[in-house]
């Protein structure tokens, strides 16, 4: 088995530096990446062009479908087995509201807690990437992960933007 690189690990001391680079890797047209840090930092998450989360579309969804479920649930049973006291409508929409709203709250948790594994595509069961322990205490990270055609071009790229250090992500090699 041949020892082809299958990605590169920048390491970046500065923002700055970690910024641009990323902004050029988009521009050339390379998406694959991951950007490591030691710190939250918003501007990352724009410069890779992330959005809103879409997380919360499932807590809407599933908001929606606890409230109607509750709604359903409560005016289902009451058809089902009436029970006229003083009177009073079979079908009486108040006093649901309550086991509505429970089941929207529940829903609406669980929708969001699926949808946050779905779209951080966790558990990750694939390659483990590599890792540098500077990234905790300080400096800025950049994996790229391309094909052989596109390695050297993203090569250029990273050390365009003096990083502190390049290393090649070999199979088999560098798994964290």
């Amino acid at each position: 088995m041949s020892m082809q690189p299958r990605g590169l690990l920048a390491s970046f001391e500065y923002l700055d530096s970690t910024l641009d680079a990323i902004k050029t890797l988009r521009q050339e047209r390379i998406r694959k990446f991951t950007v490591y840090s030691p710190l939250p930092e918003h501007h990352l998450e724009a410069a890779m062009g992330y959005g809103q989360s879409p997380v919360r579309v499932f807590a809407l969804v599933g908001g929606l479908t606890g409230a109607a479920a509750g709604f359903a649930f409560t005016s289902f049973t009451s058809m089902e087995w009436p029970l006229v006291t003083g009177g009073k409508p079979i079908l009486s929409i108040p006093a649901y509201v309550v086991i509505a709203f429970e089941l929207t709250i529940l829903f609406g948790a669980l929708a969001t807690v699926i949808g946050l594994f779905l779209l951080s595509r966790l558990p990750h069961l694939g390659p483990l990437l590599i890792y540098d322990p500077e990234f905790t205490a300080g400096r800025f990270g950049i994996h790229v992960f391309a094909s052989p055609e596109e390695l050297e071009k993203a090569r250029r790229i990273l050390e365009e933007h003096h990083p502190a250090e390049v290393r090649e992500d070999r199979e088999g090699v560098g798994r964290a």
